[in-house]
């Protein structure tokens, strides 16, 4: 048997897996019309041509329109940056409460607080990680306004269920598909069903443009805000002859014509990418479904499909033996790039459990404005506490340029660890 890496034993895989993202030709030539053009932003915040871009970015939203069949698109500098502008264009005020679960990247709650607004977590579901529809309905106060819904691992919420939730109090419904761009619930595509959806261009996601995002929507209102918010909006509005001026702030949250030249490369390359790592997924639940007894493997919805930015699955720690941190750590020392957890549910971060954002006087939370008492307690999303600290994995190894022949060296890997459980629970005691 042979021992594992972690007790000095020889790894499973010694090669580097390839880099990410695969950039090429395609990129390259789109970014050298940038350079011979000599325009690298055609941004200006006055009246006119100029207030919507340079070419490559209204190119760049233009094909967005026509891929996810919307009415606008806006290109931005990130998707912090587009769902701060979401938030915004919604006209909520401060005190306002917005839902949102806790179990995703910070920018999803944090977007909410810069506009001085109140986040309210709900829990998530069990086996597809998104907010849960029935804790969202517990959640609602009479301060709350909208609903942040975070399609989580490359998989869509439920959010038919969502909709109708939203629609019986009156909320707006803001949809982070920055994990999930391409992804489908029944037909429709992620970030096209609510009011207002944002994607992520950042280094790390499917397609990117280094950092970027995109605000996509078939609200007029919506859409003018968003641009007003991306551009310096308070100095043009009066020459535009726009009264609804709330929350239009300076902020820069432009792209430059670089990013959106990428983009657009890797853009035209969505379907192919997003197709392999269904392929390779598919691929790695079919050598894990030997393991079942083990893990229990990612549960796509039969509506849904699922791009899996990442795929996840629970560990089962009482028929393997030992807690899942020391299986992952075992695994990792073979070479094999898996991750225990996710990030740690957002309410129990020192901003929300000290209540500290503006200032040293607790604001948003103990301004006069908000009239609610949130709680951001342990324990109040059990789901999501579960998953970070003892059950979800995740592996990012489905991605492009990666083949069948890397996600064996993963099942090998995993088969090895298996095989020498009784090792290493002994090597954990005596530590």
């Amino acid at each position: 048997m042979p021992k594992l890496a972690l007790l000095g034993g020889k790894k499973v895989r010694e090669k580097p897996f390839p880099p990410h993202p695969v950039l090429g030709e395609e990129e390259k030539k789109q970014v050298l019309e940038v350079l011979d053009s000599g325009l690298l932003s055609g941004f200006i915040a006055k009246p006119g041509e100029h207030f919507f871009g340079g070419p490559k970015v209204r190119q760049l939203e233009d094909e967005f329109k026509e891929y996810f069949g919307v009415k606008h698109a806006i290109a931005v500098n990130s998707a912090t940056a587009g769902l701060h502008a979401a938030v915004a264009a919604l006209n909520l005020s401060p005190g306002d409460e917005i839902i949102v679960s806790p179990f995703t990247m910070s920018a999803s709650a944090s977007a909410i607080l810069m506009n001085n607004c109140i986040p309210v977590f709900a829990d998530i579901q069990e086996d597809i990680f998104c907010i849960d529809p029935r804790k969202i309905e517990l959640a609602i106060t009479p301060q709350t306004k909208a609903i942040i819904v975070v399609h989580l691992f490359g998989q869509a919420a439920e959010m038919d269920e969502i909709i109708a939730i939203a629609k019986k109090y009156n909320l707006y419904v803001i949809e982070d598909a920055a994990q999930a761009i391409g992804a489908t619930y029944k037909g429709r595509y992620c970030g096209t069903i609510g009011d207002v959806g944002v994607f992520s261009l950042n280094q790390h996601k499917t397609i990117t443009t280094g950092e970027g995002g995109i605000v996509v929507t078939n609200n007029d209102e919506i859409a003018q805000k968003v641009r007003l918010i991306r551009n310096h909006g308070e100095a043009v509005v009066a020459e535009l002859g726009i009264t609804d001026i709330v929350n239009v702030l300076g902020w820069n949250y432009r792209m430059t014509e670089i990013e959106a030249a990428i983009g657009i490369a890797q853009f035209r390359k969505l379907d192919k990418l997003n197709n392999h790592r269904i392929e390779l997924a598919n691929y790695l639940t079919e050598k894990l479904s030997q393991f079942t007894d083990y893990f229990d493997l990612p549960v796509v919805r039969p509506y849904n499909k699922h791009v899996y930015f990442v795929y996840p699955f629970k560990y089962k720690e009482k028929n393997i033996g030992i807690p899942r941190d020391l299986f992952v750590k075992a695994v990792q020392a073979e070479n094999i790039p898996i991750t225990a957890g996710y990030n740690r549910p957002l309410y129990l971060e020192p901003l929300f459990q000290k209540k500290i954002v503006y200032g040293t006087q607790g604001c948003p939370f103990s301004c006069a404005f908000y009239k609610g008492n949130v709680k951001y307690d342990k324990g109040i999303c059990p789901v999501a506490e579960r998953m970070y600290e003892r059950e979800l994995i995740i592996t990012g190894i489905c991605r492009y340029p990666l083949t069948k022949h890397d996600i064996d060296d993963l099942i090998n890997a995993f088969e090895k660890v298996l095989e020498n459980i009784g090792e290493l629970k002994e090597a954990y005691i005596k530590v």
